[in-house]
């Protein structure tokens, strides 16, 4: 689903061609697009080098930026913003783009922060409804139940549309309420900005007290480079960082130190944990506690490898462990007629000793894989596979 479709060349150079791009532009397909713009000389990070030869966009206020050059991140940042809006919201961000004819991207990236100061009036017969816009809009978007249902929503109606101070535009009639524009994009550094969930946020500073930057992990390799630059802390030693959001599993939490890892190891973690279900979430805690790992680059290998572990949630005893094993692992035909004579406690401390299993905050669990746990988190899935085809010999393992 794009919010703007754009076809974008190097005004420099017109014979390098021109390339059609919709935004927001995909996790999947950001590298290979700035791979795509490099190729005709464009699309570096800080510079206004994608000429826009064509723009199309149910936001039609944004047409003033046809013919003008931008960033494609620019670009990119203003359709996540916009791409979250509601109806109203969209209503007063074009209308007060309109009512200020604004035709540069800046301007409509910081237009996104503040438009929802102002009220916008589509339809005059619905008193009620401006009413409840207004009284809404000018308390910042959130009022006390006891003080809304207190107003009395067609008069403050019309005391807005008698005041005179709206302004008609193709979008409804704008009332601003007195917002002003402010600079929160300067240009270079973005604001803060969550467009879809992440498992961590890091907060970025320069040690010489610069403007701060947020990493949203998982992201696109050129899009964590991209970021490190905008904000100049491409040398870690001379950057400050600190969490500001955390949705790791909690095992895994514990173990990032920001001072030791590498972004781009972080990062990769942080790719594979996203794709996990709550339950193998709760397996990777687990996987964590058994192989202690100290680094993201380990938790990864393991993330990875979760198939080479048996897990059973929540179980503390060999005979939960047996209980469990008997009546829910779906490798036994659990008869409760003959429930007096399974010996639950028996078969878990045997289950237990040949698998070399552990009971941990989790629950239970074992590594059925062939190289040591150290082996494993130390070594890629290539050199993994290489070392096991050496293990295996005529289909036996040794």
């Amino acid at each position: 689903m794009f919010v703007i479709r754009s076809v974008l060349s190097n005004a420099e150079h017109p014979e390098y061609g021109s390339t059609p791009l919709d935004f927001p532009i995909s996790d999947e397909l950001y590298d290979h697009v700035i791979m795509q713009l490099s190729q005709m000389g464009i699309g570096r990070t800080q510079v206004q080098d994608c000429k826009i030869n064509e723009l199309n966009s149910w936001y039609t206020v944004l047409k003033p930026l046809e013919s003008l050059t931008a960033n494609v991140d620019e670009l990119d940042y203003l359709a996540k913003r916009l791409d979250s809006f509601n109806d109203y919201e969209a209503a007063q961000f074009q209308g007060m783009a309109s009512k200020l004819e604004l035709s540069d991207i800046q301007d409509f990236i910081n237009l996104t922060f503040s438009c929802q100061q102002a009220t916008v009036i589509i339809n005059f017969a619905d008193l009620e409804q401006v009413g409840r816009d207004h009284i809404i809009t000018s308390h910042g978007g959130c009022i006390p139940v006891e003080g809304y249902s207190q107003q009395d929503k067609k008069a403050e109606a019309l005391k807005l549309i008698l005041s005179g101070n709206g302004s008609v535009t193709p979008y409804g009639v704008v009332y601003d309420n007195g917002m002003k524009l402010e600079p929160l994009y300067d240009g270079q550094h973005f604001p803060p900005y969550l467009y879809q969930p992440c498992q961590l946020a890091i907060e970025i500073q320069p040690a010489d007290g610069g403007s701060t930057a947020c990493l949203y992990f998982p992201t696109p390799d050129q899009q964590l480079a991209r970021t490190l630059e905008r904000a100049g802390a491409t040398d870690a030693a001379d950057t400050r960082m600190k969490i500001v959001m955390d949705e790791l599993p909690k095992e895994v939490s514990t173990r990032i130190d920001l001072h030791r890892e590498s972004l781009a190891e972080i990062n990769e973690m942080c790719r594979a944990v996203a794709g996990l279900s709550p339950p193998e979430r709760k397996k990777l805690d687990a996987a964590v506690l058994m192989a202690q790992p100290q680094y993201a680059s380990e938790i990864r290998q393991l993330t990875e490898n979760l198939e080479r572990f048996d897990f059973a949630p929540d179980v503390q005893t060999p005979e939960e462990y047996g209980r469990y094993m008997i009546q829910q692992s779906g490798r036994f035909e659990y008869d409760p007629n003959l429930e007096d004579f399974y010996d639950y406690r028996a078969y878990g401390e045997q289950k237990v000793i040949a698998e070399n299993g552990e009971f941990n905050a989790c629950g239970y669990i074992c590594y059925e894989g062939i190289l040591s746990l150290e082996e494993l988190m130390m070594e890629d899935p290539a050199e993994q596979y290489q070392r096991e085809s050496e293990l295996q010999t005529g289909g036996i393992t040794l």
